[in-house]
């Protein structure tokens, strides 16, 4: 079933460790912010009960966690970087890959068409294959009557049809399954007549 499992690289694994080293960071970055809001209130509970120098304390171990956090900050920015220069350096050693492939086929199709001469050379002597056909044409064409000229022509028409096959019937139109509508016309008209005639009498 499992044919196909796609190998993992040197590369995936790269990209891959750096992608969890950035997600325990955002990890850190959580913990540190948590850290910070907890000394925060530490502090308003010092304060709040009159002991200033625990207070002081708390703000400064905030501080503390604050610059590890731009560190952080500043670690994940150069690591998310990396990882997007290594992401597309891959991409340009495939699309590279791609054009050295497309290269090496398009040569071999020119090998395999033998150049530029060599469809120079075919063109040549297509020509020359044509003015060679013209000329046994206008050869034959000088030493014949017009009688026999014409007798290859019907030769010629008759073995098209031949190959061309029967020509298909024509088709007739379909005869109407109702009375022509002007009939029934004519036979009202006539009907009209009648009437004024019959109402004078």
């Amino acid at each position: 079933m499992g044919g196909n499992a796609s190998k993992v690289t040197a590369q995936d694994k790269a990209i891959l460790d750096m992608k969890n080293q950035r997600d325990r960071l955002h990890q850190y970055q959580k913990k540190i912010t948590v850290l910070t809001d907890k000394e925060t209130d530490i502090a308003k509970q010092m304060l709040a009960k009159g002991d200033k120098k625990r207070a002081l304390l708390a703000l400064r171990r905030k501080k503390y966690q604050e610059s590890l956090l731009a560190k952080t900050d500043a670690q994940l920015a150069q690591l998310e970087k990396l990882t997007s220069d290594v992401e597309f350096a891959l991409i340009q050693k495939d699309v590279v890959f791609g054009l050295q492939q497309g290269t090496k086929v398009l040569k071999e199709i020119h090998a395999e068409m033998g150049g530029i001469e060599n469809v120079e050379k075919l063109m040549g002597e297509t020509a020359d294959a044509i003015a060679y056909q013209q000329e046994v044409s206008d050869l034959l064409g000088g030493r014949m009557s017009n009688q026999d000229e014409q007798e290859v022509e019907d030769e010629l028409e008759a073995l098209e049809a031949e190959i061309a096959g029967p020509a298909p019937a024509e088709r007739l139109p379909d005869v109407p399954s109702s009375e022509f509508p002007e009939r029934q016309k004519i036979e009202a008209q006539t009907e009209r007549a009648k009437q004024p005639a019959m109402l004078a009498a």
